[in-house]
């Protein structure tokens, strides 16, 4: 069973997509041979001077690196004695791991990646999909003891929920450096589904976030804490980071178009 598909850059027909199953290996660089668009045998994948993804740039190393399939993740590594590669998570906000020189077998967690090599004076890239998921059996008897408490008890029935959505749409819509939207335009985008807001009651939701959330204390202690700067891009930055609100999420704000 295959479970990780590499994707060259600017590839439109699936025969040139790439596939491995767990266990197998795709090496990637100038002089690398071009592979065939399945590749079921392990033995004729292992090592660097086997089949493999061809990159045909003169600021990428003949031997650049290689790819190996591992269940529901894959590993990377970075042959380059100087580059650093990226992989950016392209449904994420900037998320993204590097891959030091050197570096072999790295772990790359991501569903979608993209994978980026510094090439002269410019960056080419590819796609590396992992589409399989494993998922962990819930227990179905109540186990004895207290629960569990939340980590970010978050109610989206709740008009915080409905700001902190529209705080985060830029990013999970467009571009994962989009700006946010100002308080003003917040209160534009949900007059529909909130018609009595304004700009006191939607930053009294932004300053209660900040609390709730736990980026800064509670009016109830004496400490108030340093003055929290950029409150909305770090509520942003925790709500992607975390998964708090993702792009399912966005279907409450569909009627306040």
């Amino acid at each position: 069973m295959y479970s990780i598909i590499v994707v060259p850059a600017h590839a439109a027909a699936p025969g040139s997509q790439v596939r491995l199953a767990p266990g197998e290996s795709l090496p990637f660089g100038r002089s690398t041979p071009s592979v065939p668009s399945a590749l079921t045998s392990p033995s004729t994948l292992a090592g660097p001077l086997g089949p493999g993804l061809a990159i045909p740039h003169p600021g990428i190393s003949r031997s650049a690196g290689e790819i190996r399939a591992a269940g529901s993740y894959w590993l990377l590594s970075n042959f380059s004695a100087t580059s650093t590669y990226v992989v950016e998570n392209p449904e994420g906000a900037g998320e993204h791991i590097k891959i030091a020189p050197g570096r072999l077998d790295a772990p790359v967690p991501f569903e979608f990646s993209r994978v980026v090599l510094p090439a002269g004076s410019e960056l080419v890239d590819f796609g590396v999909w992992a589409p399989r998921h494993d998922y962990a059996e819930r227990a179905h008897a109540a186990q004895e003891g207290e629960p569990t408490t939340l980590a970010f008890p978050l109610d989206r029935s709740k008009r915080y929920f409905l700001v902190l959505a529209a705080l985060c749409e830029p990013r999970l819509r467009d571009d994962p450096h989009a700006p946010l939207p100002t308080v003003d335009r917040i209160v534009e985008r949900l007059r529909p589904l909130w018609p009595a807001a304004t700009r006191a009651s939607v930053q009294w939701n932004i300053d209660y976030l900040a609390v709730k959330l736990r980026l800064k204390p509670g009016p109830e202690t004496a400490d108030p804490g340093p003055r929290l700067n950029g409150k909305k891009e770090s509520l942003v930055s925790l709500a992607l980071r975390f998964d708090l609100v993702r792009e399912d999420d966005l279907a409450i704000l569909a009627t306040a178009r």
